[in-house]
């Protein structure tokens, strides 16, 4: 059994945290690794007693040791991130002893941080796991500009990372060889394992469609480097292709966003639902969609990124259509034929000159009657929550292993 100390500066409550953070130590502790949670969370979610609480028995069940902390962004942004760096060194420091951690696991930069001091602090094994090119994204995504200073300080940052961690995870193979191709890492090339944003496929799972018309479906975020406009151009021409499609947006916020967009793209919105649901409920939504569609700003950062819908639109047996530049979701769909990807065009949309063409493959996809089967097979092959988690279980006992 290995002690782990898992840091996450994403909350459990939060829906991201849900899928890509709880999912994964629920199931390693079950594997036999003593898990140790601290993450920050929205005040918000913490002063929702019923929520605590229930989160707080689910990790009990599984084994879980949750300390929660509170998230701050009063007064000032980088002040309180600062703020939450220090106490997250602290109390990490303090549990790391308390319960004689050997990993500590890191998930992206903030929390990398704090991971990197109690390393130093107890001698554990010290995980990053990078998530993607976090200050590039922050840049590309329009909050971050490459002159300012919080940038050039968050890339030294994450120099120090990739030198000095035990061992790199990163989402795609492509951010491994961005990475490796660093000059400070030409002699000094960090130990690395590939593990994509997986899937729960019991949370995600084939189920029989409503059968009334063809409906295309978007799940998730749609602001920053998701590029929801081209979404909406996609949409209104599906729409003049065929009478009987509709269009399924399910996701948290910005809805009146999704309607402007989509009404400024000549979309009529009596064929458009607008969802928002748990998360334990996305699995439900996705099986009433025919395909998927998505589209993300194919910057440079986003070559280490692995979009989560698209392991849920493959577990629930959906194929989609995206655009490449992104990851390895062009060669994922390319080699499972389980989807299009449009090329970019430089790094602010995508080429719509194939648009009808692709259209039209996508429909045909979706009345293959191999394709159900198709996506889920890739899910289970290369999305797999249960991958995922045997390939951190390998880590965390090489890990252990080379620190005994």
């Amino acid at each position: 059994m290995t002690s782990v100390l898992y840091i996450s500066y994403t909350g459990l409550l939060d829906p991201l945290g849900q899928s890509q953070v709880l999912q994964y130590v629920l199931a390693l502790s079950r594997r036999g690794h003593r898990m140790t949670v601290l993450s920050f969370e929205k005040p918000d979610a913490l002063n929702d007693e019923v929520r605590v609480a229930a989160m707080q028995a689910q990790c009990a069940a599984a084994g879980v040791d949750w300390r929660p902390r509170v998230w701050h962004n009063k007064p000032i942004g980088i002040l309180a991130t600062l703020y939450d760096l220090a106490s997250g060194c602290r109390h990490g420091t303090k549990i790391a002893r308390e319960v004689g951690v050997q990993v500590i696991h890191c998930r992206s930069y903030i929390a990398g941080l704090m991971g990197l001091r109690i390393k130093r602090a107890t001698g554990a094994k010290f995980v990053f796991d990078m998530r993607g090119f976090w200050p590039d994204e922050r840049v590309d995504g329009g909050i971050w500009t490459a002159s300012s200073l919080i940038y050039k300080v968050f890339k030294r940052v994450e120099r120090l990372l990739l030198l000095q961690s035990d061992h790199v995870i990163s989402l795609t193979k492509a951010g491994v060889r961005e990475y490796e191709s660093f000059p400070y890492l030409e002699n000094q090339k960090p130990k690395s394992t590939v593990i994509p944003t997986c899937t729960n496929l019991d949370l995600f799972q084939v189920q029989d469609a409503p059968d009334d018309g063809f409906t295309l479906g978007y799940v998730g975020s749609v602001g920053s480097w998701y590029l929801f406009s081209d979404v909406a151009k996609v949409v209104a021409r599906a729409f003049e292709i065929r009478s009987d499609i509709r269009f399924l947006v399910v996701t948290k916020g910005s809805h009146d966003l999704v309607r402007s967009t989509l009404r400024d793209a000549g979309v009529d919105l009596d064929r458009v639902e607008l969802r928002s649901v748990n998360f334990s409920e996305m699995g439900g939504q996705i099986a009433r969609m025919d395909a998927g569609v998505f589209f993300i700003k194919p910057a440079w950062s986003k070559r280490a990124s692995c979009p989560t819908r698209m392991g849920e639109f493959l577990a629930c047996g959906k194929p989609m259509l995206t655009n490449d530049g992104v990851g390895d979701v062009a060669e994922d769909l390319d080699q499972t034929g389980t989807g299009i990807a449009l090329p970019a065009v430089g790094l602010t949309g995508v080429d719509f000159t194939d648009l009808d063409t692709a259209l039209a493959q996508l429909f045909d996809m979706t009345t293959d009657p191999e394709m159900v089967a198709r996506c889920r097979t890739a899910a289970e092959t290369r999305f797999s929550l249960e991958a995922g988690v045997q390939a951190y279980s390998n880590v965390y006992d090489q890990l252990a292993s080379d620190r005994a």
